[in-house]
């Protein structure tokens, strides 16, 4: 088949099968894709990208151009990687290497974005729109180093190598508010690490009456969009719940294998967002929002193995008198060990360590327990139960899920491998006076993760060092903030600041 000019400025020529970067599976689900697109009228694709924040970055195609870009990929800049969470410029581009001591990087150049077939979607609130996620490669082949899903998916193969698949269950928490402005104040628009003014929201409910079913029934309308939008992008929807502050909602999902599992929860808080912007709404992934009487929102991470031999769960018990197997116990000891530098990962932003406070339902060490809501680590399981997990409460919901994920399967393969022991389980976590305290802030992550050997070695010294600049520039912002605003770190503690509200309210 020759090969148009409107072909060649797509990506580039044959990339794909160049560095046969597909499985059969990928390639099996081309042709269902071009029918879905025919079969829908679509007119557009969305082919996005997860950045080192969790943040969706894209290129909308028309499908003309997509059916190209599934043959030689699409051209995609690497400039969402030299910024932080409010597009400060981290690494400079302009130099040697930009940047990055790589002469790949220098100049700020084009790489490749890549789609995964097997993420594409047929977005129901968007006209004739469709949705895919991709990989970013140099033009080399050669995987971009600092991209989450890639890291992932280092992760997924080291468990694949001893016997082992991921499955993860979603427990999110987020705030739903009404839009009480919508006019771009030309004044406030903000800039380059300067963003502007959080929007003005107002709550749509009273809070503090735990799933409470009036409080549900107060805004049943936008549910009722966001269930059909949700379950029609093909997101497994299982409960939407009222939780303790005013318009905070807990969604939970069925089990998802691997990359599905982060994958899903890319598109659900992008879903979300979009949605109910469209109609009036403003939703924030952000764990506290500066609004008064606002509680702090989790994302509880459910994850179990499966033996890849038995295609069982590896953590179910066959012992009376444990409620979660050897496999599940040693894996365990491994998150408790890496526990506090995996808080870069399990909560990446300053306001996220707000929730980590004594009796808040959030834990403040490294603990397990036994059905116990305050203990890091949350077990549910007993004697031949197939549903034994391990329920991690320490994370926020504006964590990358990739970046999450993968920093549990590589800390947990570990402990695996090390049998290491987590103790007995604490039925008083809070007072668990003889467990380590996790970190109070983002800068006492950064500086655990900073001298992790076994989290350095698992995502490679090039991403550590990469994901520490990004985050201590980001503190280095706040506490330039704090020294301006005349704020002391002790007040900064009690009270959410407008810096953070800025930072993070809308982003996330």
């Amino acid at each position: 088949m020759a090969t148009s000019l409107a072909d060649i400025a797509i990506g580039k020529v044959g990339f794909i099968d160049q560095h046969a970067l597909w499985s059969v599976e990928q390639r099996d689900a081309v042709d269902r894709i071009s029918k879905e697109i025919d079969q829908n009228g679509l007119e557009l694709v969305r082919v996005s990208v997860p950045d080192q924040h969790g943040i969706l970055r894209n290129k909308t195609l028309t499908t003309r151009a997509f059916k190209s870009a599934l043959r030689n990929g699409v051209d995609f800049t690497v400039a969402p990687f030299v910024f932080d969470t409010a597009n400060s410029i981290v690494f400079d581009p302009f130099v040697a290497g930009g940047g990055f001591g790589s002469p790949e990087m220098s100049g700020l150049p084009d790489v490749v974005l890549v789609p995964d077939p097997l993420t594409f979607r047929v977005l129901p609130w968007v006209p004739a729109t469709g949705w895919i996620l991709g990989d970013l490669y140099f033009n080399s082949g050669k995987p971009l180093p600092w991209a989450p899903r890639a890291l992932m998916q280092r992760a997924l193969d080291a468990l694949k190598k001893q016997g082992f698949g991921y499955v993860a269950g979603l427990e999110v928490e987020w705030y739903l508010t009404k839009l009480d402005e919508t006019i771009l104040d030309p004044d406030q628009l903000g800039g380059p690490g300067k963003p502007p003014p959080a929007p003005r929201v107002r709550p749509v409910t009273r809070g503090y009456q735990y799933l409470m079913e009036a409080h549900l029934d107060e805004i049943d309308g936008i549910l009722q969009i966001l269930r059909h939008n949700l379950e029609s992008v093909g997101l497994p929807l299982r409960t939407m719940e009222d939780e303790w502050g005013p318009g905070q909602l807990e969604f939970t999902f069925d089990p998802l294998p691997e990359l599905e599992a982060a994958d899903a929860m890319m598109l659900l808080r992008s879903a979300i967002k979009q949605i109910c912007r469209r109609h009036g709404y403003h939703a924030t992934f952000m764990c506290k929002p500066g609004i008064p009487s606002f509680f702090a929102s989790g994302w509880h991470l459910h994850q179990s193995l499966i033996n890849l031999e038995t295609k069982l769960n590896a953590f179910t018990s066959g012992q009376p008198d444990q409620a979660i197997s050897e496999v599940g116990r040693h894996f365990m000891g491994g998150l408790l060990a890496h526990a506090g530098a995996a808080c870069v990962f399990t909560t990446p932003t300053i306001n996220g360590y707000r929730r980590a406070k004594p009796f808040s339902l959030a834990p403040d060490r490294a603990t397990w327990g036994i059905e116990n809501r305050g203990a890091m680590l949350r077990v549910q399981g007993g004697l031949n139960d197939l549903a034994t997990h391990v329920e991690n409460r320490i994370g926020e919901p504006a964590a990358n899920p990739y970046l999450y994920m993968a920093a549990q399967i590589f800390a947990g393969l570990n402990g695996i491998k090390r049998q290491l022991d987590p103790g007995s389980p604490s039925e008083a976590p809070y007072a668990a006076v003889d467990k380590p305290l996790l970190p109070k802030t983002l800068n006492e992550a950064i500086a655990l993760l900073k001298r992790d050997e076994l989290l350095r070695k698992s995502f490679g010294d090039e991403f550590i060092d990469y994901i520490v600049k990004i985050k201590e520039f980001e503190w280095d912002r706040f506490v330039k903030y704090l020294e301006s605003a005349g704020i002391s770190t002790e007040n900064a503690a009690d009270t959410v600041t407008d810096w953070e509200q800025r930072e993070y309210f809308e982003l996330y």
